[in-house]
């Protein structure tokens, strides 16, 4: 991906406990996303929110289960993001609990690699 060109970001609304084979679905997501090349992935945390089954979903700090809502954006080409949601769609389509996913244009204004740290043991 290259600085000022037009790139699309796919979003996935999911909830933190949401699963795949006993495995975050975030997790699963994200992945994936790195096997097959996505230019990047990011899970961004909720601290409220409801989908289509109107069931609102917060953080409180007495609940032992912690079940928020999560934003997994991908950021790439339209084919590839396409191509990704394809080989997941039967899998959320499966899924227990709902989800939504979008897909929308972006302009990528950076896109800059950054140097790996090395820490001291």
């Amino acid at each position: 991906m290259e600085n000022n060109t037009e790139a699309w970001v796919l979003k996935f609304y999911i909830g933190s406990t949401d699963q795949v084979n006993q495995e975050p679905l975030y997790e699963y997501l994200v992945f994936q996303a790195k096997k097959k090349g996505i230019a990047g992935a990011t899970v961004t945390k909720g601290i409220m929110g409801f989908g289509a089954s109107s069931v609102i979903h917060s953080y409180k700090f007495w609940e032992i289960s912690e079940k928020v809502p999560l934003i997994v954006e991908l950021v790439d080409e339209e084919f590839k993001l396409r191509e990704f949601y394809e080989g997941v769609r039967e899998l959320l389509e499966a899924m227990k609990y709902g989800c939504m996913v979008s897909l929308s244009k972006t302009d990528v204004l950076l896109y800059k690699s950054g140097q790996k740290r090395m820490f001291d043991v």
